[in-house]
């Protein structure tokens, strides 16, 4: 008999005895050859979080990558032959309704997480096992030892669901402290990180703190599941509870407990990661077949005093932070306003990708997170495959070494904002050359259309236009400034157009929005534009 099936027997009877006659372990004796633990340890959220502040303490230590040259290689192509198997999902059988299943490591997820299940005050880690996958003969895969960890987990529909569960997951969480969710459209688009910390910093590089551990809470309701997950890295240690209700959409009610070990330059809370190549807005000729391809088009954001603002986003010729004062913010979120498939044509469904709007809630003393700013870093990008926006809060004040703060808020995975306004909203922004049709263009000569809809816009009497209000952080406008109703037969579309004139290429801050005498009309387009 080998080490590695002596190793398991032995395992296998600890875990027994350990947790003889749980609900947990009653579903997985269901199974012929279930999920194997270790034995089982003291667990509360309490006790996490302290545990989490005395690792704080310790000199970080990077989490473990099991057989590097075995990983080496598990390239892509071989990472996606690896398939969970269905009848191994924690879950699978009860008690909670939503079986989770969980990725195998590999050449881009070379770091071990642990993986947990909670019940009744205790905790047990799952012991790796190539038995849990599928995977071809000559994978390389099968070099792997005995407890070699996991890359990430999945969330799959609830088994009492109208979806078949082994088909279908709502939730992500795969590599460094990166997590996504599909919202009421199924279609996974934007992702969420647990933290962002030194983003575009010039001086140093970015950290990308990983979730290590994850603790499965088997105790859920029909539409809600529990998670706490640990975060780590060389400046901080964070403690997580996650609990997520799958509805239409997806809401996640988030509980961050963060120990800082050192001070950074840019400390990112909550923050939303998407792509966006090109929109309507611009888009180099030829470049590529499709009208438009984004996971995002918009920064939407509700400031502390109730304004609200948009913020079309931009693929700028150098990396660019924008920063939004505010105090107390209600919200923000990057979202996927555009919905019409023919504004893509492509088969991956941009038009189906979901919003994902941040809510900051009271923190354990009553506050709100306070004076900071809303900050948006776009990266240029020629291509959809990176990831090249984030948008996160930042505090005003720097966050130092030793500190500890406890932040509540809400993730938003939908279509659209969960808080709508009653203000008509930006649904396009176009550029053009500037000057009138029929006569020489001249240079330096931007021109601009900016199309709202909805809200009292649509309550306009006939013959009545609103008022356009604009301004920029230079350059001036010229004489061709208008607002016309668009000839869709759509109440409340309105365009409204201008040109720009400016030198130079530095960008330039620009702000509009419409009124009818004293009554704002619409919320405030923002747009940083960038001369060429």
């Amino acid at each position: 008999m080998s080490d590695s099936v002596d190793r398991r027997t032995v395992l296998k009877g600890v875990a027994a005895s350990a947790a003889a006659m749980s609900p947990v372990a009653e579903a997985l004796a269901a199974e012929p050859d279930g999920l194997q633990f270790e034995p089982p340890v003291p667990f509360s959220y309490d006790l996490f979080k302290s545990q989490a502040r005395e690792r704080a303490r310790l000199p970080y230590e990077a989490p473990p990558r099991p057989s590097p040259d075995v990983l080496q290689k598990i390239n892509y192509e071989e990472w996606g032959k690896i398939k969970y198997r269905d009848d191994y999902a924690l879950f699978a059988n009860g008690p909670g309704p939503f079986p989770v299943t969980f990725f195998h490591l590999g050449l881009f997820f070379q770091k071990a997480v642990g993986m947990h299940v909670v019940e009744g005050g205790q905790s047990r880690k799952i012991i790796y096992e190539q038995a849990y996958f599928d995977m071809p003969a000559n994978s390389p895969a099968r070099d792997l030892p005995l407890g070699a960890g996991f890359a990430g987990l999945r969330i799959q529909e609830s088994r009492n669901g109208a979806l078949d569960w082994r088909h279908n997951d709502w939730v992500a969480f795969l590599g460094a402290a990166y997590f996504r969710s599909i919202g009421e459209l199924r279609q996974y688009g934007l992702s969420a990180r647990g933290i962002a910390l030194d983003v575009a910093v010039a001086d140093r590089p970015e950290e990308f703190p990983d979730f290590t551990q994850f603790y499965i809470d088997s105790a859920a309701t029909d539409d809600t599941l529990t998670l706490y997950a640990l975060m780590e890295g060389p400046s901080i240690v964070g403690a997580y509870r996650f609990l997520m209700t799958r509805g239409a959409g997806v809401v996640m009610d988030i509980q961050a407990s963060l120990f800082v070990r050192a001070q950074v330059s840019r400390f990112g809370v909550a923050p939303c990661t998407s792509m966006y190549w090109f929109s309507e807005t611009k888009k180099e000729t030829a470049i590529d077949w499709r009208p438009e391809v984004h996971d995002s088009d918009g920064l939407e954001m509700w400031s502390g005093n109730g304004e609200r603002l948009w913020r079309a986003l931009n693929n700028p010729p150098r990396i660019m932070v924008s920063s939004f004062l505010d105090d107390n913010p209600r919200g923000f979120g990057l979202m996927q306003r555009d919905r019409v498939f023919d504004h893509y044509i492509d088969g991956v469904y941009y038009d189906r990708r979901p919003s994902l709007w941040v809510e900051p809630q009271p923190g354990p003393d009553g506050q709100g997170w306070g004076k900071g700013s809303i900050q948006l870093c776009e990266i240029p990008t020629d291509d959809e495959i990176h990831d090249n926006v984030v948008a996160m809060w930042v505090p005003a004040l720097p966050v130092p070494a030793g500190a500890e703060l406890h932040l509540n808020y809400k993730l938003y995975w939908l279509a659209d904002s969960p808080a709508p306004s009653n203000l008509g909203r930006v649904v396009a922004t176009r550029l053009g050359r500037g000057g009138q049709p029929g006569l020489p263009r001249p240079k330096g000569v931007r021109k601009f259309m900016v199309e709202f809809l909805g809200g009292p816009l649509e309550k306009l009497p006939f013959g009545v236009k609103p008022e356009l209000v604009v301004s920029a952080s230079r350059g001036s406008f010229g004489n061709y400034q208008l607002i016309e109703a668009v000839p869709d037969g759509v109440a409340g579309h309105w365009r409204a157009q201008f040109d720009l004139i400016v030198d130079g290429t530095d960008p330039v801050e620009m702000r509009a929005f419409l009124k009818s005498g004293d009554e704002t009309m619409t919320e405030t387009w923002l747009f940083q534009y960038h001369p060429f």
